[in-house]
């Protein structure tokens, strides 16, 4: 996959982004409301990114992870000829499109679960469902949400269920897929089904939502192309925010050790986390961007952030609607500090398209203090090196044989 080699991503929560509502019960029939998106292909160009990674577009109950059908778009987001629209619109101008795959789990009112309740677990559908005798119901809950039943990975028929899903949007034109809570499925499920979807479709990119552990064995046993560096986004504003580059240094060190086996998906905010700039501030969000785009992996940038959004994840019912707002119909005039936040971010991005060689680069920490972090990464005879510098004052210099390139 040559392309993905070259791939920033922008990064979309589609139910949120297009105004669709969540938790109350939309018109009767079918809106539109994913055409509002090619809308914003040209910003996303203009960013400097060259692929849509979009969140759940399939029917499903609520907030899009509760799939009611992954072989139909929501209606509250349109059919499949605004589908076949976006794509034509995104392709039409370089940008590679992802789509979420939600293969782990099911709405509780899915047709399978409605089935199982109903005629009990000899139904053919029993095969698709995974079973918890613990459950009132009978059946396993994802994370013990009540809305959310798990898949049974053990029986062939998911598996070629799996296939047939990721093959018919594929052959719609879809370039990658994200394998939604990856985690939670045995990797010997992924490396039984991705090679028979990789058989039609030789160039397709599959990203694994990973939480944690070892990047380059899950990798290896599964076959996927990159997991999603959720220990390098930790380190990166738990570092900013506290001054202290420490836990920054150890990231780096172990995001080196999957160098070869897979790309990490790099990000310092996503529609599941807190935005970075409610994390660290608006002076210091766009430092974690610097960071990200010094180091090996396809970076994403998350809709909103380069503007400067703020967004605080809740641990309740709901408690992700901040994280995944609504975009304008169409790009607005910017205030000063949108348009400074937007203008750092361009450049942070212009560095990585001018460096492109530091998608695989290796990186070496140069010296580790308790407030000050210098890292170098390279590929053949270029380089780049990041000086972080803690303390009442932060700074981020960024800088090449050239000489310096970006001063945050």
């Amino acid at each position: 996959m040559i392309w993905a080699t070259t791939a920033i991503w922008w990064s979309v929560y589609p139910l949120g982004a297009c105004g669709a509502p969540i938790w109350t019960p939309d018109a009767p029939g079918i809106h539109h409301r994913l055409t509002r998106l090619e809308a914003w292909l040209d910003h996303l160009i203009e960013l400097g990114c060259n692929g849509l990674a979009l969140g759940p577009i399939w029917d499903s109950s609520t907030h899009g992870y509760d799939i009611l059908d992954h072989s139909r778009i929501d209606p509250r987001l349109g059919d499949d000829k605004d589908f076949d629209r976006l794509v034509a619109a995104c392709h039409s101008r370089g940008i590679r499109i992802m789509l979420d795959g939600v293969f782990n789990h099911v709405s509780a009112d899915h047709d399978w679960v409605r089935r199982v309740q109903q005629n009990g677990w000899s139904d053919p559908a029993g095969r698709m469902l995974k079973a918890d005798p613990a459950d009132a119901q009978g059946f396993s809950r994802f994370e013990g949400h009540a809305c959310l039943v798990e898949l049974d990975h053990s029986h062939p028929e998911v598996g070629d269920y799996a296939v047939r899903i990721m093959n018919q949007w594929l052959d719609r034109g879809a370039d990658a897929w994200r394998l939604d809570a990856a985690y939670r499925v045995p990797r010997s499920f992924w490396a039984e089904v991705l090679p028979r979807v990789r058989s039609g479709h030789p160039d397709a990119w599959f990203m694994a939502e990973i939480l944690h552990g070892d990047y380059a064995a899950i990798a290896d046993e599964t076959g996927v192309d990159s997991i999603t560096q959720y220990e390098l986004w930790k380190a990166i504003w738990s570092s900013l925010k506290d001054g202290n580059p420490h836990e920054l240094m150890w990231a780096i060190e172990r995001h080196e050790r999957t160098l070869g086996h897979e790309t990490p998906w790099t990000f310092v905010s996503n529609h599941d986390v807190t935005r970075i700039a409610s994390q660290v501030g608006p002076r210091l969000a766009p430092m974690g961007l610097g960071i990200l785009m010094t180091l090996s992996g396809a970076p994403a940038i998350y809709y909103g952030d380069e503007w400067g959004w703020t967004g605080l994840k809740e641990e309740r019912a709901g408690g992700d609607d901040a994280l995944r707002p609504e975009l304008p119909e169409s790009p607005q005039p910017l205030t000063p500090d949108e348009a400074e936040t937007m203008r750092i971010t361009q450049l942070a991005i212009r560095l990585r398209r001018t460096h492109p060689w530091l998608e695989a680069g290796s990186t070496t920490i140069l010296h580790s203090s308790h407030d000050r972090l210098v890292w170098r990464t390279v590929e053949g005879g270029n380089w780049v090196q990041a000086e972080l510098t803690a303390g009442a004052v932060q700074s981020l210099v960024i800088s090449d044989m050239t000489g310096e390139l970006l001063r945050f």
